[in-house]
């Protein structure tokens, strides 16, 4: 039986795609009378060789990670958790709560806090949708896009009428105090001797909890029973239910794993870079997570690197917008590119590759 190699499906066909991709914004770079080749230079120039590029880099990959593997857990179960966005608001009104709340006598406490309180509201957000799928069949894209709007207007209602300072005119909650304050990049680089590293850079520790993110995920679904549960009821519910396995059960777990990482990608964005809760922070995060658990293939080393190359079109962007004349709106564009080359038409580029590799195998045969 022919068989294309596993890692030509991991490694080739998002590569191949993600040319596909290049070459195409390439294209379009051309049209405004740009070049690609100079926008290309610039961007890795701006994002890789200053120390600021490499910091707002880790930023949004830490943001990335987080969102990628809410959507990667729920995938596995055959889900599509499309509710990153709202999750994620309403980790970070836990954030503040715990942070505003309860008097920290230091960071490294506080961080703890901040995780368990993030992850326990982005939990309950997604199990609401989960539960209405499980025991209702209501169907999880739709009630978990609802459950976007419905957590902005929650996160604007506690933002304007409850945790908004007396006289302010801002929709932002108080300035946390500076126990909760996290460790930059910066600071870290400043305590050994390295001052100008990550230079007024927002990327903080909240990277590491992020990595460890990943690493518990690998073992969650790959090393123990539950994730076996998970990824059989994704690969056939029939076969799965006969096994034994409580879909009911398994979609709630899945889905609140899910809401839980989505939550924690507060931990970065409202106690690391802002050190408020404020309006909009999530910043898209919660629908890139979708792109990067599609071009990473659901496997957390895969939405790693996926979260690094998106961060890296971020930054890189901004650099382009700054100092050329492709306009911020081109850059979008670019990453809307990736997006559709590496989910939505991945089977198409994979097509043909697989085609070849086929053919390769039969010859040698």
């Amino acid at each position: 039986m022919d068989v294309m190699p596993k890692w030509v499906d991991i490694i080739v066909v998002p590569l191949f795609s993600l040319f596909l991709a290049a070459a195409l914004s390439a294209l379009l770079i051309l049209a405004i009378g740009e070049s690609p080749i100079a926008a290309l230079n610039l961007m890795i120039e701006g994002t890789l060789f200053r120390s600021a590029g490499w910091g707002y880099m880790l930023y949004y990959t830490t943001n990335f990670i987080f969102t990628g593997l809410a959507v990667s857990v729920a995938f596995h179960a055959a889900l599509f958790n499309i509710g990153g966005e709202g999750q994620a608001m309403i980790g970070g009104l836990g954030v503040a709560l715990v942070c505003l709340f309860i008097p920290w006598p230091h960071w490294t406490l506080a961080i703890v806090g901040a995780s368990i309180g993030a992850a326990l509201f982005g939990m309950i957000w997604a199990g609401l949708p989960a539960y209405l799928q499980a025991k209702r069949g209501s169907h999880i894209v739709i009630t978990t896009i609802m459950f976007n709007f419905i957590a902005a207007g929650v996160l604007n209602f506690f933002l304007v009428d409850v945790l908004k300072p007396a006289g302010s005119m801002d929709p932002a909650s108080a300035n946390f105090p500076a126990s909760t304050h996290l460790p930059t990049f910066q600071d870290i680089a400043g305590i050994i001797g390295f001052e100008k590293a990550f230079r007024s850079a927002p990327a903080n520790v909240s990277f590491f909890i992020a990595l460890f993110a990943c690493l518990a995920t690998w073992y969650l679904i790959w090393r123990t029973p539950l994730g076996y549960e998970i990824r059989a009821l994704g690969k056939s519910g029939p076969a799965a239910r006969y096994a034994g396995v409580r879909p009911v059960k398994i979609i709630m777990i899945a889905m609140m794993i899910s809401g839980a990482l989505c939550g924690m990608m507060a931990i970065n964005t409202t106690q690391g870079e802002s050190e408020r809760l404020i309006l909009n922070f999530t910043e898209g995060a919660g629908f890139i997570g979708i792109a990067v658990a599609l071009m990473g293939r659901s496997h957390p080393v895969g939405v790693l690197l996926a979260a690094l190359l998106f961060g890296f079109l971020y930054q890189g962007g901004a650099e382009l917008a700054l100092w050329t004349k492709i306009p911020r709106e081109l850059i979008v564009v670019i990453q809307a590119l990736v997006i559709l080359f590496t989910g939505a038409l991945s089977l198409m580029v994979r097509a043909p590759l697989e085609r070849f590799f086929m053919s390769i195998q039969r010859a040698r045969v």
